[in-house]
């Protein structure tokens, strides 16, 4: 059977790839694992057909026969432990490439995110400078730690894994802020992550739905 995904019918990202479907996509285009897309509005996602798979009205999930997830991040780890090619064989490494996945959402993502936020809707209040520049100092120390763990390094941890994908899905929502661009080794390490064939039929494939929402 294959397997089905939910995403937006028209994404916020405007088509940036920045939407949460896009590592799960990354992840199947990566592993070779045909799949289709039942792509729901905001209304949709509030419904209770939505509630029933994602019980905080959010894309994406993921249906296998009987088998219903969501949060990206489980359903990248629950492809790579059932797939071959985004996590190693060996346990140990195994085990470190997880810890990556973890470290890419519960580490990176929540400052990172905190700053996006703030800076798309916080803009007009009289407080806003004093708070962005803590907020970037914040998103600083962690790329600041992440660039010495990368030092020269393509990867995390020896071959891409899915710790790899979930840190640079998280990376790109620094955008045009222009952060990732004072960390050299990080900014080349998202763009050999964006030049992989699988990455770009991911990104592909969410800009042409956005793409289709526009002309509709």
């Amino acid at each position: 059977m294959t397997p089905t995904i939910t995403a937006f019918k028209a994404s916020p990202d405007r088509g940036r790839g920045l939407a949460r479907d896009m590592q799960v996509r990354w992840a199947l285009e990566e592993l070779g694992v045909p799949y289709d897309v039942r792509l729901v509005t905001f209304p949709e996602m509030k419904a209770p057909a939505h509630l029933a798979l994602q019980p905080f009205g959010q894309i994406p999930t993921y249906e296998d026969g009987d088998l219903a997830l969501f949060e990206s991040g489980a359903i990248v780890l629950h492809l790579a432990e059932r797939h071959p090619g985004l996590l190693p064989a060996d346990p140990d490494a195994r085990a470190r490439a997880i810890a990556w996945m973890f470290a890419a959402h519960a580490t990176m993502q929540p400052p990172i995110v905190e700053h996006g936020m703030a800076s798309m809707f916080e803009r007009d209040k009289p407080w806003f400078a004093d708070r962005l520049a803590g907020l970037e100092q914040a998103v600083r120390t962690r790329l600041s730690q992440l660039s010495d763990r990368l030092g020269d390094a393509d990867w995390l941890d020896g071959d891409f894994s899915a710790g790899d994908l979930l840190m640079v899905g998280v990376l790109r929502r620094l955008g045009s802020s222009g952060l990732l661009e004072d960390y050299p080794n990080l900014a080349a390490y998202v763009a050999r992550a964006e030049a992989r064939p699988a990455f770009q039929r991911a990104y592909d494939d969410q800009a042409a739905v956005f793409a289709a929402a526009q002309a509709g």
